[in-house]
């Protein structure tokens, strides 16, 4: 019998001007800390496998302080999961793609019920504020939600034509098995619609979250095993990159590989996928999402303070470690000096602090982004004008300051490198073409932005600006699942529009039957 579902919605965020969601969400902070200190361990095959090395999961806001551990997954390990993943594939890909949809249902309510708990341990392991933990909890929701219904589609024959005295389908079939390496930065909602895809159209999947965040991946992995998912469909797989991923990626039994992370990672995937390993006998799928160097471009008919209240959103919203923030602030030359005065004005005004004290600008995940944005911070300081800003604190946790540079060269370090931190290069244009010509004087080609009120430039930006996702009078953060389907061109990636109606394909091949009568 077909799945029946309700049109797709985004999930609803949380209201925290309401005492009782408050109340909420500081019980399950609450619940969530007295959890500190688990271990938890691989899961492979149904196997909960301990391993003698851990990887230890720090609280960002307070680096002396350990959320709790994984296991350290060997290559051993890998070929386990490979292996166990393979013989769970024969049977996982003949089930009808409702059953496979109704799983992922099944864990958006479960996720739904829970929400509040899996945004506080958002808010302990990544350092996330309440709203930002929130959001990252109900893309999670979407994901499955959306992923679900996205799949029925492919249930059915593809589109052909009959010839005389035959019968010609066209069906989608999955890949086989395929690994996730995930980010640190949307731990729950990149992780989950990573796994969620590939899974619901019949593939089994490996997953290797991010080091600094293997908590929140298995209480994901324990939801879904929750929600019906069957054993050996997925394997919770912590590890190194160097180590458990690189020996995936190349491992000639792994048909698919799907990433999210930095650039120089991605690339390095890509060009290993390539590779034909001995006994291989397909060419391995790849989709990558690698970052980006977002511009938000204003000009002299914007209206300048909603364009300030954007651009602070885009840079500083999780400190700016978002592949999609603002990382440069491009200003035509009449209206530069009022849009920087009220840029800084509103930065200024953000708190920053931990995620449990819901403060607007949150720690950097560990010691190495922090090193990172402190190095880069110097680098502004060559390069530009510091405006605000421009410090970093690691006495207690990885904290920067949201900072700002203005009068700076395209050109520069700070406005050509992806930083990942609450760091902003303010650039003067001449006029609007050539605010276009500097948004578009980069590698990357994520998402970007235009604040203006003229018909013709926005028509200009729909077709000359060259990034995946363009926001137009608004931020250029915050992309919807179903919504705003998200990924970017050039290096930031293969453009495979994740939350969105073709995703999909990615994890499907075609094969046509014809029987003549």
């Amino acid at each position: 019998m077909t799945l029946k579902l309700s049109p797709y919605r985004n999930e609803p965020f949380t209201d925290f001007s309401l005492p009782e969601n408050r109340q909420a969400y500081q019980d399950s902070l609450a619940r969530m800390r007295a959890t500190i200190g688990r271990t938890y361990p691989l899961l492979i095959g149904g196997r909960r496998i301990e391993t003698d090395e851990k990887l230890a999961s720090v609280n960002p806001a307070r680096k002396d302080e350990v959320i709790g551990f994984t296991a350290k997954a060997t290559r051993e390990h890998a070929e386990l999961a490979l292996e166990t993943g393979w013989k769970a594939w024969e049977d996982w890909r003949t089930w009808d793609m409702d059953a496979r949809a109704r799983i992922l249902v099944k864990a958006a309510a479960l996720l739904r019920r829970r929400k509040h708990d899996f945004s506080a341990m958002l808010t302990l392991e990544a350092g996330k504020n309440w709203a930002e933990a929130d959001a990252d909890t109900a893309e999670a929701i979407d994901f499955f939600e959306y992923y679900a219904r996205q799949s029925l589609k492919y249930a059915g024959a593809g589109e052909t034509y009959d010839a005389p005295g035959e019968e010609n389908r066209l069906h989608h079939i999955p890949l086989g098995v395929g690994v996730s390496i995930s980010p640190w930065n949307f731990p729950l909602a990149i992780f989950a619609g990573m796994l969620a895809a590939p899974i619901v159209v019949g593939n089994c999947v490996i997953a290797k979250p991010a080091e600094d965040t293997g908590i929140i991946a298995a209480m994901i992995v324990d939801l879904l095993h929750e929600a019906g998912l069957p054993e050996g469909v997925l394997s919770y797989l912590p590890g190194l990159g160097e180590e458990v991923g690189d020996y995936l990626v190349k491992h000639s039994r792994t048909r698919f590989v799907t990433f999210t992370g930095s650039r120089q990672v991605g690339l390095m995937i890509h060009e290993n996928a390539a590779k034909t390993a001995p006994g291989q006998k397909w060419i391995k799928r790849v989709v990558l999402e690698m970052g980006g160097k977002d511009a938000l471009i204003v000009d002299e008919t914007a209206d300048l303070d909603e364009a300030a209240t954007a651009a602070v959103a885009s840079a500083f919203g999780f400190a700016g470690q978002k592949c999609s923030a603002m990382s440069r602030l491009i200003v035509v030359d009449s209206v530069y000096d009022e849009v920087l005065r009220r840029f800084v004005e509103k930065t200024k005004a953000l708190s920053v602090g931990s995620g449990e004290d819901n403060a607007n600008v949150t720690p950097l995940v560990n010691d190495e982004s922090f090193e990172k944005v402190t190095r880069y911070m110097e680098y502004g300081k060559e390069e530009g004008k510091l405006l605000a800003g421009g410090t970093t604190d690691g006495s207690v946790g990885h904290f920067a300051q949201p900072t700002i540079f203005a009068d700076v060269l395209p050109g520069a370090r700070v406005a050509q490198d992806e930083i990942f931190g609450p760091v902003v290069a303010v650039i003067r244009a001449r006029d609007f073409d050539d605010a276009l010509r500097i948004a578009n004087n980069t590698e990357y080609g994520l998402t970007g932005g235009v604040f203006t009120n003229k018909r013709d430039r926005i028509e200009k930006a729909r077709r000359d600006f060259q990034v995946g996702n363009l926001y137009v009078n608004r931020k250029i953060t915050g992309a919807l699942v179903g919504v705003q389907p998200f990924g970017g061109f050039n290096m930031s990636g293969t453009d495979s529009k994740a939350g969105g109606p073709n995703y999909l394909e990615y994890f499907l091949q075609l094969k046509t039957v014809a029987e003549r009568f």
